[in-house]
């Protein structure tokens, strides 16, 4: 009994310090850093509204590139910056009525391409996201006339209106990535600095990839190289070496 109880110990230890590595590995949970302020659902055109309170836009957007790097992002401005991650579109933006605050908007690659004027995101993403987000296999353009949360009551959006969040709206708000899975980007992995852009990360050309092999039978120097086969004759219990007979045969 005592020994299960030390196994059951040790297992619940192990599996607590693996989580706790995971989550410090992965990407970074808006929804638990930020307060969950407006939300519109509309199948999957969905589109969640954070508050980062006394946070500029250029902090915000740095805080979740310094934690993930973004496929994709615009350069950096005081109003306004889109960040690409997998089918989410995050719109970090200025909250007019209250300038020290920051928005940050989570919209559905649908929300988008329902809702958003493709003419206004022309100056923040580029041109192939923006095509294949607006123009469909069978020809219909998509779009509309919304450009963000914060100038909702003048370029609203065709979907619907925002409404206060409810309880279950909180359970099921996208962190950072849409799948909930996050991102596991390691720090310092990548240059920042290039092309423009203070945000913008290219691999480094002296960064080393690590690679896992298979070794050839019989060589050493692959992780998983077959070991080496013992050809010494067996002995008997005589000592010296012999004949192994089979029982029951004189």
């Amino acid at each position: 009994m005592k020994k299960r109880s030390m196994l059951s110990i040790k297992l619940i230890l192990i599996l607590s310090f693996l989580v706790s590595l995971l989550s410090g590995c992965g990407a970074p949970n808006v929804k638990s850093s930020y307060p969950l302020e407006s939300v519109q659902r509309d199948g999957s055109a969905t589109s969640y509204v954070y508050r980062a309170a006394d946070k500029t836009v250029p902090d915000v957007a740095r805080e979740l590139t310094e934690d993930t790097a973004p496929d994709d992002i615009s350069k950096e401005d005081n109003e306004r910056m889109f960040l690409v991650y997998g089918n989410d579109i995050y719109h970090v933006q200025q909250d007019p009525n209250e300038p020290q605050d920051t928005l940050i908007e989570i919209d559905s690659k649908e929300y988008v391409r329902q809702n958003y004027d493709s003419s206004f995101l022309q100056g923040y993403l580029t041109a192939v996201l923006i095509g294949n987000l607006f123009d469909s296999l069978d020809g219909r353009k998509y779009g509309g006339g919304y450009r963000g949360y914060t100038s909702r009551d003048v370029y609203k959006p065709k979907t619907g209106t925002y409404r206060a969040p409810t309880a279950d709206d909180k359970k099921v708000a996208p962190p950072l990535t849409q799948d909930r899975s996050g991102k596991i980007t390691r720090r310092g992995q990548d240059t920042v600095g290039s092309g423009g852009n203070i945000f913008k990360r290219n691999p480094s050309q002296d960064s080393s990839k690590g690679t896992i092999k298979r070794g050839e039978s019989g060589k050493s120097g692959g992780i998983f190289s077959s070991p080496k086969r013992s050809y010494t004759k067996p002995k008997t219990r005589f000592g010296g070496s012999g004949k192994i007979g089979r029982r029951g045969r004189r």
